[in-house]
């Protein structure tokens, strides 16, 4: 018994990391039809997204007060256009524009297209020659294919819709509200991809950024806080009745408060979008189209090619940086003697 215990407790240690993250896909799951349900109810998605990250923001404050004084950098004012900068770029205008393509699409399709945003990092990162392109590798070669395949499927999905997959059953769950403005496809598919490109630049200039000011949950919390200011100017601007900004003790409010990833992180990506179809067809009827299913499929296969190349870069870096610490100790050892 005490061996087998022990067998156990090492297999779940192992696989710990990729259960946390199958249950973070799950959570992922139920917040895009969360979100779509208050968009049904009526709830304005500017409106959505100012809520949650004044909420987001919120939660994060008083952690990154206490745990970041130490390691927290002066805010200059260079530092805090670049901040706004990057705040207007995650939140002002990716989430807004995803959110807002859910009114026009579908879940099953917003969770295909999100699986693009690595391909669009990486021609990004190519642009700005901060990623290596080798295509005398096989791995290099494998980004390239990845890219396109998913890019491809995005195409399949957004110009190919494809006949209506016939329901097997009526739906378990309804939906309440008005689910007639999904039918722009097209603006939809737009607004879903243009979201995803600049959630791209969003990442690369994160990660220039908290090169500067290396405190996450502080850097988090501005944007948080920044971007509901940004999100709250617009709506103000596109929305004057004073009655979407009530929201009552309702799905609109769970869906506010239930909102609040390397390479890892986005190889689970296509179970959210698996468990989206799934639900969507089986549970709430949704009308699933052939050309988001084919296509679908395509931008998942181009996803895993991709993050295989990737795998290449960070074994690579990793072995370089321990030839380095050799290096490093045998020079000591040298001295020593």
């Amino acid at each position: 018994m005490g061996k087998e215990g022990s067998k156990l407790s090492s297999i779940y240690r192992r696989f710990k990391p990729h259960l946390l993250m199958a249950l973070a896909q799950f959570g992922y799951t139920f917040l895009y039809f969360i979100t779509e349900a208050s968009f049904n109810h009526g709830m304005n998605p500017h409106v959505y997204i100012t809520y949650r990250h004044i909420v987001g923001g919120l939660v994060t404050f008083p952690f990154a007060y206490f745990l970041e004084r130490k390691v927290r950098p002066k805010l200059t004012l260079a530092l805090f256009v670049e901040i706004f900068i990057l705040s207007l770029l995650g939140v002002g205008l990716s989430l807004n524009m995803y959110f807002a393509s859910l009114r026009y699409t579908s879940p099953t399709f917003i969770a295909s297209v999100v699986n693009t945003i690595a391909s669009l990092t990486f021609i990004i990162a190519v642009v700005l020659r901060m990623e290596v392109l080798d295509l005398r590798n096989p791995r290099g070669i494998a980004k390239v294919l990845g890219t396109l395949v998913s890019l491809a499927g995005v195409m399949t999905m957004t110009l190919y819709k494809g006949p209506i997959m016939k329901s097997l059953w009526d739906p378990l769950i309804h939906i309440q509200g008005n689910t007639t403005i999904h039918e722009n496809w097209l603006k939809g598919s737009i607004l879903t991809v243009a979201s995803c490109v600049t959630w791209s630049i969003w990442y690369i200039m994160q990660a220039i950024t908290l090169k500067r000011y290396p405190a996450q949950l502080s850097l988090t919390t501005w944007m948080s806080f920044i971007g509901a200011a940004q999100s709250a100017v617009f709506t103000v601007c596109v929305e004057h009745n004073r009655a979407a900004w009530t929201i009552g003790f309702n799905i609109d409010l769970w869906s506010t408060v239930y909102a609040k990833r390397t390479c890892f992180v986005t190889m689970f990506n296509p179970l959210s979008t698996l468990l989206v179809a799934v639900l969507a067809y089986f549970v709430l009827g949704e009308k699933l189209y052939m050309g988001s299913i084919l296509g679908g499929a395509i931008v998942i296969v181009g996803l895993y090619l991709l993050l295989w190349g990737k795998e290449g870069d960070q074994g690579a870096q990793v072995k370089s940086q321990e030839e380095s610490y050799s290096a490093r100790d045998l020079q000591g050892a040298t001295r020593h003697k």
